[in-house]
């Protein structure tokens, strides 16, 4: 299964992806041990969340252990800080604490929205990859 790219794979095919992925010891490169979440509201999708069981170099830096999004159409309604606070949960009922959580230099929702959840900024730093600074906090 791992040799497709994700962005080719049927859905079905990418659920049983993210399943393996949530049990794997080992993954291929830059892949590693997640739980991926969706996020509903009376049955709509409004966001999702990637809780990373371990961390790559490249994830230390500028990824972190839990990366979520809220689909736009439902921001400003507080999905982002429920769903860190869910994903903070089932991170630390994994043993990961504390958890590193990162967001763009000018993502002030972002910001705000882990700041609320207990995150202490530590710094920031340029991204590698090109693109914005990252942010990165840590959350007990």
């Amino acid at each position: 299964m791992f040799a497709f790219r994700v962005s080719e794979m049927r859905w079905h095919d990418y659920v049983a992806f993210l399943e393996e992925a949530a049990c794997a010891m080992e993954l291929p490169a830059p892949w590693v041990p997640s739980t991926f979440l969706l996020a509903e509201v009376d049955s709509t999708i409004v966001g999702r969340t990637s809780i990373r069981h371990t961390l790559t170099d490249r994830l230390l830096l500028t990824g972190g252990h839990i990366g979520y999004a809220v689909l736009p159409d439902h921001r400003q309604r507080g999905y982002a800080t429920e769903i860190l606070r869910q994903s903070l949960v089932i991170a630390h009922s994994l043993g990961i604490a504390p958890v590193l959580v990162t967001c763009d230099e000018g993502n002030e929702p972002s910001a705000r929205t882990i700041e609320r959840c207990g995150g202490t900024l530590e710094n920031v730093v340029d991204n590698p990859e090109g693109g914005p600074p990252k942010r990165r906090y840590w959350i007990e």
